[in-house]
């Protein structure tokens, strides 16, 4: 059956008949009989989308090598300190629109556990274990504030402390670069781990975070540039908040006073994950001080 270019039948575009018609379907006929299910779903209706893709802007080989290309850019760019295709999947909003997917489905059992956010292409596996109270800034900016971030892990159901939770954090420098990729700073510079004592409480000291651009000297940020958007995001503290027996909080938290909250070149932001700094007295080791709660959800069957 001919069909006309811009047609719809039941929402779906049917596309001009110059191309095969048969063509996206044999490609997802394709899939063998021990695919699972979730696979045949998953990887069928990216084909279809990817294709009707191409179709749709008349995709040459030029552009779509281009695409390749910058891929290629992206897995040479990468290694275990920085993640230049999750950067570039940050960067058109992708991460952030799984991370709302997952956090809405969680949601639906689960309304008031620490709302998550994406994890960010500059986490390392191999940050260092500390004590509570102690410091991840081991080389301080002359234009940093120091910070007394502290707080109770909760059980989301019993509301009662939850011992033995580590909480993984890392941030940026004050010249908007984290340590991996600044060789003026000490190996795994603000960066920690901490569990939570008997009672649920941690405690560190970190800088105040200030915004900071996506590198852009990799193919994300050649795509900003190309798309004429700012590079831009807003002051964030990340999070990572796990324990046995409990579902994992990857997180960020932003600073209330910055300018970028509602225009995130990562669109990570969320109400709830807006913090306020505040002055901090008779401590002799920072300025400010941050008080901060995770609330974390028993795994299904614990």
């Amino acid at each position: 059956m001919a069909a006309t270019n811009g047609n719809t039948n039941g929402g779906n575009v049917i596309h001009d008949s110059r191309f095969d018609p048969n063509f996206t379907q044999h490609v997802i006929d394709a899939t063998g009989p021990k695919a699972t299910p979730r696979m045949r779903k998953v990887m069928g209706s990216l084909i279809k989308h990817v294709h009707d893709f191409a179709r749709e802007n008349e995709l040459t080989v030029e552009e779509w090598m281009a695409g390749v290309e910058m891929m290629n850019w992206a897995g040479k760019m990468s290694d275990d300190k920085r993640n230049e295709g999750q950067l570039m999947c940050d960067v058109i909003g992708l991460e952030s629109l799984v991370d709302e997917i997952t956090f809405k489905l969680a949601a639906e059992t689960n309304d008031s556990a620490t709302a998550s956010a994406i994890l960010g292409p500059f986490f390392r596996h191999d940050a260092p274990i500390l004590q509570n109270d102690d410091t991840i800034v081991k080389d301080v900016p002359s234009d940093g504030q120091i910070v007394y971030m502290h707080g109770y892990a909760t059980d989301l159901v019993t509301k009662k402390p939850v011992p033995g939770v580590w909480v993984d954090v890392w941030q940026a420098s004050t010249n908007g670069l984290y340590e991996q990729q600044d060789d003026n700073q000490q190996d795994c510079n603000l960066r920690g781990k901490f569990k939570t004592d008997e009672k649920g409480y941690y405690g560190f000291y970190c800088l105040r975070p200030t915004p900071y651009p996506v590198p852009n000297d990799g193919p994300a940020g050649k795509l900003l540039e190309l798309l004429d958007r700012h590079s831009f995001r807003p002051a964030h503290i990340h999070i990572i908040a796990q324990c046995d027996g409990y579902k994992p909080v990857t997180t960020q938290i932003f600073d209330k006073e910055d300018k970028y909250l509602d225009n995130d070149s990562v669109f990570a932001v969320k109400e709830s994950l807006i913090v306020d700094f505040k002055p901090l007295k008779g401590n002799p080791k920072a300025t400010l001080e941050l008080e901060y709660p995770i609330v974390i959800a028993p795994q299904q069957g614990k």
